[in-house]
């Protein structure tokens, strides 16, 4: 079962960050999730929502911003009372430190409120250029984007993220559209539904598995893999086995 840090290892740092993508690695995580936009100026960034207000010091729209106005706030400010700076990542940046990494990527692509024209296009264009493309997965809410990343690159693998409710005969749609894994909230799935997406070959990650329970029955329920918080205390327990 693989074990994705979710955007970063968010549970004791600041969230899509580069020291939290740090600490994944050292937790030895199998991968990382987090989350892309678009800057202003056309930049792919690294950041979870369409605002900066919760993350950072600033305030409103990521799409607002150029990069380099959106480096000047602090994406670290719930963490240590905000004494610590710590900017919002590029994502050209962060492919450039993965490479010299044997980590997996999941990136998924934000553009379920706000859809970014090229947004795809440029994130193809960025994996590329820094020779990943063995180790990224691409997922989103948003399923035209993963339409749109397979016209583009059709060997990436593909996940499908849905919302809490899940979705029923997930692996029989899943394949039917292209895609490779199924993303479901850890509350909408339970062994059968597992199964169901390995009869179709597809792969089951689940998110957000922050509890030793959670984690169990991943593992009891033949999970392919999963997105945590705290991606030590999930190495530590699949290691223990």
């Amino acid at each position: 079962m693989r074990i994705y840090a979710h955007r970063g290892a968010s549970g004791f740092y600041p969230e899509n960050t580069m020291v939290a993508f740090d600490q994944a690695l050292k937790a030895k995580s199998d991968g990382i999730e987090l989350d892309i936009q678009l800057s202003k100026d056309g930049h792919v960034v690294i950041i979870h929502d369409e605002r900066v207000d919760r993350t950072t010091d600033g305030s409103g729209r990521v799409c607002d911003y150029t990069l380099a106005e959106l480096k000047r706030f602090n994406a670290a400010k719930t963490w240590k009372d905000g004494s610590e700076f710590h900017p919002i990542p590029s994502f050209d940046e962060y492919c450039a430190w993965v490479r010299t990494t044997n980590l997996v990527t999941n990136i998924e692509i934000k553009s379920g409120i706000i859809y970014y024209p090229q947004l795809e296009e440029k994130m193809l264009a960025l994996i590329k250029a820094h020779k990943i493309e063995d180790r990224v997965l691409i997922s989103s809410f948003n399923h035209l984007s993963l339409l749109e990343t397979k016209r583009l690159s059709p060997s990436l693998p593909c996940g499908a993220l849905v919302p809490e409710s899940g979705l029923v005969n997930a692996g029989y749609a899943i394949k039917h559209f292209g895609f490779d894994c199924y993303h479901p909230a850890y509350v909408s799935i339970d062994q059968a539904k597992v199964a169901e997406c390995h009869e179709h070959g597809i792969a089951v990650n689940v998110w957000t598995v922050n509890t030793m329970e959670a984690l169990e029955n991943c593992r009891r329920w033949g999970c392919d893999g999963i997105f945590t918080n705290y991606p030590t205390v999930a190495r530590a327990y699949v290691d223990s086995l």
